[in-house]
């Protein structure tokens, strides 16, 4: 089951960039890193959540981050 869903997160990904990468020009270089770079984290964490579907939040990690600053305010 999890193997189709990374197949169709996979092909959903392939889809995206074929339909997007011609429509950036050959001159716009620091765009097309930041989409590789983008798509890549996305990809990564889109399998990520596939295989650990019970990973904390980010409102969870701003939370751990900033509850220390928290209780240090409330003095």
């Amino acid at each position: 089951m999890k193997l189709a869903a990374l197949i169709g997160i996979l092909i959903v990904t392939l889809l995206f960039t074929l339909y997007t990468w011609p429509k950036l020009n050959k001159d716009q270089r620091k765009e097309k890193r930041a989409f590789i770079v983008l798509t890549v984290m996305a990809v990564f964490l889109a399998v990520t959540l596939l295989y650990f579907p019970k990973l904390p939040g980010p409102t969870e990690l701003i939370d751990w981050i900033f509850r220390p600053l928290g209780k240090v305010l409330k003095m």
